[in-house]
């Protein structure tokens, strides 16, 4: 098309409605071809087997607009689907392509089942803040009808375009429609570094784990309400993890190594916890444990969950008895994060590449410091600081995070 034609072209936009089948987005665009347009943009959807279609195209300068309009109209009615068009002004044209440069956002709505309820907030809560939807899709499977009985999960993703108008509030509100709705919601600026996560690390205790399992090596030791009202009180950060660490390991003195085993045999793992890693796994993640717990049940983890990375705390043991003492430098919070720094550096990748999962105190620094740090069923100190939580679904919602859709799952 040379300057003149593109001087003198007219923009339509038509819009396609009707039952979906094979073939009918080819034949429209084939009436269009035979006039020479040229295609702007295009957005395709089908609900439940219902076709909506949107072509925006520049007729050129030598074509008779109306001639195009009145074929398309009738190529509609032929393939039984309705058919509208508006011509687009060039002033108008020229103020959509300025938006092109417009910041561009993710939010992602996760629940058992999306209701009516939540859907009218979320989407309120966009327009309020004065954000455009471009495109809202959903990546969970189809709901069936009737359920079987097990755990359900559900997700929308909202393509946002535009700056909301007050970003804390925008976040006090995304946490409170959470409480509120029984629902997780995660913000997220659409950039390449979401699209290129490379590294997930998890902490391992309540979190890839459904126990704290010092507290489970103290019910062995007969110190299980001792130990436990002191890792609580780590866990809310009112107590220096290095300090409740070394509290609850001497507590445990004496113990034979031979109970470890039988411990491990018990622990179950957190929902969606092997969904999650058997397709990061599959997608070309790197995995890893960074844990304030011990190093024997993270490495019983690792292989049965071929994690790539283990950091945990060594348990100090002599002739066959824990001593109540750990062995070497203790993985705290701050050594979480240094960690989580050094596997980027190592792998050659951003921190922002980085995504990291954990449920106490002591991991806030390192989903600080990750391009994604998820607070996964947390305690509400480490929800309100964190910028992601998920409290509602499994771990396997991470996936939801990343815009991974079910279809693209393995089981």
């Amino acid at each position: 098309m040379n300057e003149i034609e593109t001087a003198t072209a007219t923009t339509i936009l038509f819009r396609f409605t009707g039952e979906d089948r094979p073939g009918l987005t080819a034949s429209l665009s084939e009436h269009l071809a035979s006039f020479g347009c040229r295609v702007l943009d295009v957005n395709q959807a089908v609900i439940h087997r219902s076709l909506l279609l949107g072509l925006m195209v520049s007729v050129p300068g030598d074509v008779c607009c109306q001639t195009v309009i009145d074929t398309l109209r009738g190529a509609a009615h032929d393939l039984d689907l309705k058919c509208k068009h508006k011509k687009i002004a060039d002033t108008a044209y020229d103020v959509w392509i300025g938006e092109e440069g417009k910041s561009r956002f993710i939010l992602t709505l996760l629940s058992r089942a999306v209701t009516a309820e939540q859907f009218a907030a979320v989407s309120r809560l966009v327009a309020q803040q004065g954000l455009n939807i471009d495109v809202i899709t959903r990546l969970s499977g189809r709901p069936k009808r009737i359920t079987d009985g097990g755990p359900t999960r559900a997700c929308v993703e909202f393509s946002l375009r535009g700056d909301p108008i007050d970003p804390n509030q925008l976040k006090a509100s995304l946490l409170d429609l959470s409480t509120r709705l029984d629902l997780d919601l995660a913000w997220q600026r659409d950039d390449a570094f979401r699209r290129n996560r490379r590294v997930v690390a998890l902490d391992m205790d309540s979190t890839l784990l459904q126990a704290e399992v010092i507290d489970e090596i103290a019910k062995e030791a007969g110190v299980g309400e001792q130990v436990a009202a002191v890792t609580e009180a780590a866990m809310r950060g009112e107590i220096d993890f290095d300090e409740s660490l070394r509290q609850r390991v001497a507590a445990l003195a004496g113990l034979p190594e031979s109970v470890l085993p039988k411990i491990a045999a018990r622990l179950e793992l957190t929902e969606g916890a092997e969904r999650l890693l058997s397709n990061l796994k599959r997608f070309g993640y790197r995995t890893a444990v960074l844990s304030g717990g011990f190093t024997y049940f993270a490495e019983y983890l690792r292989d049965h969950l071929a994690i790539d990375h283990v950091h945990a705390n060594e348990l100090e043991i002599v002739d066959g008895k824990l001593t109540g003492r750990v062995v070497g430098q203790i993985v705290n919070a701050e050594r979480k994060a240094a960690l989580l720094e050094q596997l980027a550096t190592d792998l050659g990748i951003d921190c922002e590449q980085t995504i990291a999962i954990g449920d106490g105190a002591n991991d806030l620094p390192m989903l600080s410091r990750a391009g994604l740090g998820i607070a996964f069923h947390a305690k509400p100190i480490v929800r309100e600081s964190a910028r992601h939580q998920v409290s509602t679904l499994g771990l396997d919602a991470v996936l939801y995070m990343l815009g991974v859709r079910d279809r693209d799952l393995v089981e």
